[in-house]
């Protein structure tokens, strides 16, 4: 016998919110039920695009809804996602979980006191890019990130740090998975109140060091990581789901061939390995397996303490930068 569909909605409908109405209204297994949206146009538009209901309270919508993705200014995420938590519904919020670490404990309390499932929207995690990375790290020593994009009002409630790092420093606490010794910061603002752009070098007691960058002034869009471990180097592109890497063993048989002199012609470099990456929407796995571990009553990848623990890493870094700044 098929499971009942689950019935979604979304809170806040705006350039993000719209594809989390767009996915849900196309996931199998799931029923969007309708949106709750403060702007009456972009409501009208959503709900004849998406064939749903725009609920005029958001009680009304935790009501008629089994899951909610709050998709809201991150401000706004305790105040919409405790009423929703009271009434039952499991929730998607979008990253970072909180503004503050008293909000986001209040949101894990209530979800643990009703019974619901909290997963933070860390996209990252459900890109392509990150199941091979999660496959692939052994014990990294050294890590890069890069995360560029142009600047926009949107987001701007918070600094570059919650903003646009958080999601490397989710992805970089997955992988290094060891606690943190010290962390160093450098920030600036350029045109709105927070920083804008942001550098933090985290030390592990692993000994595992990692460089992550961040910035909103940027012409271009980009998102990259490096990793160097004892047995390999690896280069991916988030953005463009692609990479290369290069193996410790094919150094060494490079070596040998030269010392011997059985290195061909025009052959002058150690190979790098193109990765091949199956392309994939990261949302629509997100959501995907969002609505899995609801259906399954399980916890999700990116639960409420992994959204913790890089809204904590990430307050450091703003508090650091802040104080600097005086």
């Amino acid at each position: 016998m098929a499971k009942p569909k689950i019935k979604c909605g979304v809170v806040g409908v705006g350039s993000l919110g719209q594809h989390h109405a767009r996915i849900y209204s196309t996931l199998p297994g799931a029923e969007l039920a309708g949106i709750y949206e403060t702007s009456d146009a972009r409501a009208a538009e959503i709900c004849a695009k998406f064939n749903c209901k725009r609920f005029l309270t958001m009680e009304e919508l935790g009501e008629a809804c089994d899951a909610v993705s709050v998709v809201v200014p991150t401000d706004k995420h305790a105040v919409v996602a405790l009423p929703l938590l009271a009434q039952g519904c499991h929730l998607l919020i979008e990253k970072p979980l909180c503004a503050s670490l008293e909000e986001a404990e209040q949101v894990l309390v209530a979800a643990r006191q009703n019974n619901c499932l909290v997963q933070v929207g860390h996209i990252e995690h459900f890109n392509p890019v990150m199941s091979y990375l999660e496959k692939h790290t052994g014990r990294p020593q050294y890590i890069t990130t890069e995360r560029l994009a142009p600047y926009q009002t949107r987001g701007t409630e918070v600094g570059v740090v919650l903003d646009l790092m958080i999601h490397d420093i989710g992805i970089v606490l997955a992988l290094v998975k060891s606690p943190i010794k010290k962390i160093d910061s450098v920030g600036i603002n350029v045109l709105s109140k927070t920083e804008d752009i942001a550098n933090a070098r985290i030390e592990f007691e692993s000994g595992c060091v990692a460089n992550l960058s961040a910035s909103r002034m940027s012409l271009k869009k980009n998102r990259e990581i490096r990793v160097f471990q004892d047995n390999a180097y690896l280069s991916l592109d988030f953005m463009n789901q692609k990479g290369h890497l290069v193996k410790k063993s094919d150094i060494i048989a490079y070596g040998l061939k030269l010392k011997v002199g059985l290195a061909k012609a025009g052959e002058d470099k150690v190979p790098v390995h193109e990765i091949p990456i199956e392309k994939g929407e990261p949302l629509a796995i997100e959501l995907a397996h969002f609505l899995e571990s609801v259906s399954e009553a399980k916890q999700p990848k990116v639960g409420g303490a992994l959204g913790k623990s890089a809204l904590e890493v990430a307050i450091t870094i703003t508090e650091q930068i802040r104080k600097n700044q005086k």
